[in-house]
């Protein structure tokens, strides 16, 4: 072991630790880094975690240094997740100011003393400006933007006038999903409603795609909705960047059945609420905004319903009016008829008298004419009759049987049947022979075809 020079590790790190605080000593730096393996001790209220820097094609760690925050910068951390809604944790990207540190036990750290909440609120706008120029330039026949409003497909869609039938877009367990179903049933007007629950996962950027499909769910169920409503409960800021999701958009945005949202936040509008139908801060406003419409709607029939009857009864008046005029004025020319033609009435009144006596008389003399006539024309009758009959009897009989078998013909029998053609003659058949006054059994011996008698 000559000539080597050894030290202990404690030495080694005490040089370690000399040479960074000689080096960086009270520097401070801004660095940009993503947060990685975060832990939070509350009894203590220190964060523990990995600041990580990946390379932008093939997103390998290219730096990785382990980092803590405690005291003034723990407190910087509370604002920051007050101040964006973003919660500390794993995966979001920062900008924090550092300081260098060495310790002999537990090696190299960064201390994190402030963190940049203008960089991670303007790294949001950045994704969601740039979302949205391209769901304009990618979709321009379902989605415009005139102003500052954004023009699409489900907005202008028409909403019945009553909402009756709804399909809702929910967690199972959100509690925004039981504030909106109780608001629904529980309305004051007694509306009665049907609600389809379409249950998701409604938080987190990877699960926009389940969204999406419960869209094509609702669209393939054929199933008549008057509106559907997308609702969840509040949270942080970043619980939110779901519904501001390309694919998520553009299917609300071109879906053909209204879309209300109710998503819990209180602060910017997403994606989503742009591109649906009409937006909402809670699941319960949204209940109260379906209700509200079919409160409109009831109140609407009921203001046709006042002016029907008060047009009626304006209309009967006037036509009551116009009917007592005209029966004034009937009266009083029937009045000055009855007058001016009194002594026509009477002589009128004389015939109506006198008329139906001739008019009797004359019939009486008709009906005795009519008599007459039926009877000598039934005598005239009954002897025509009488004489047809008597020609109808002499034609019987003269073709009666008996008189033609009388002028030489015969009846055959062919097995107890009479025949009228020797079709079913045959040699050896027996016959009978049936003559006036005569029955004559014989058997064919032979037939022959004869042209004539």
């Amino acid at each position: 072991m000559t000539g080597r020079s050894i030290l202990k590790l404690s030495d080694l790190t005490q040089q370690l630790q000399l040479a960074i605080a000689s080096a960086f000593g009270a520097a401070k730096f801004w660095i940009i880094a993503d947060v990685s393996n975060h832990t939070f001790k509350t009894d203590t209220n220190f964060h523990y975690f990995d600041l990580v820097e990946k390379d932008a094609l093939s997103s390998r760690i290219v730096a990785k240094v382990a980092a803590k925050a405690w005291g003034n910068a723990a407190i910087h951390i509370k604002n920051f997740e007050r101040l964006t809604g973003q919660m500390f944790k794993d995966g979001i990207n920062v900008l924090i100011q550092v300081s260098v540190q060495y310790h002999v036990t537990y090696g190299l750290q960064i201390n994190l003393l402030d963190i940049d909440t203008n960089f991670t609120l303007g790294k949001f706008e950045q994704e969601r400006t740039a979302t949205l120029v391209k769901l304009v330039v990618d979709n321009p026949f379902f989605i415009q933007k005139h102003g500052g409003e954004f023009i699409t497909k489900n907005k202008l869609l028409q909403l019945n006038p009553v909402i009756q039938r709804v399909a809702v877009i929910s967690s199972e367990t959100s509690a925004g999903y039981q504030d909106f179903q109780h608001t629904l049933i529980h309305n004051i007007h007694k509306y009665s409603f049907y609600i389809d629950p379409y249950f998701s996962k409604v938080q987190g950027e990877l699960n926009a795609g389940e969204l999406v499909s419960k869209l094509i769910d609702i669209f393939e169920s054929r199933i008549a909705y008057d509106a559907i409503v997308i609702i969840r409960g509040g949270g942080a800021q970043s619980d939110f960047l779901i519904f501001d999701n390309y694919e998520l958009s553009r299917a609300v945005a071109k879906f053909p059945i209204p879309i209300i949202t109710g998503i819990g936040h209180q602060k910017n509008e997403t994606i989503v609420d742009l591109m649906a139908h009409t937006s909402t801060k809670t699941p319960t406003k949204a209940a109260e905004l379906i209700i509200a419409h079919n409160k409109s709607f009831e109140e609407s029939l009921v203001q046709y319903q006042q002016l029907i009857v008060i047009k009626t009864q304006q209309l009967f008046a006037a036509r009551y009016r116009s009917l007592e005029k005209l029966k004034s004025s009937i009266l009083n020319e029937t009045l000055t008829l009855v007058q001016r033609n009194q002594r026509s009435l009477s002589s009128l009144s004389g015939l109506f008298v006198n008329q139906p006596k001739m008019m009797l008389q004359q019939e009486k003399k008709n009906i005795g004419h009519l008599i007459n006539n039926i009877k000598a024309f039934n005598r005239q009758l009954l002897r025509n009759r009488s004489l047809n009959l008597a020609q109808f009897q002499t034609i019987v009989n003269l073709m009666s049987p008996q008189n033609i078998m009388k002028k030489g013909f015969a009846i055959l029998e062919l097995d107890g049947k009479i025949i009228s053609t020797a079709d079913l003659i045959t040699p050896g058949k027996e016959l009978k022979v049936i003559m006036t006054n005569t029955k004559i059994m014989t058997t064919v011996t032979s037939k022959d075809i004869e042209n004539g008698y």
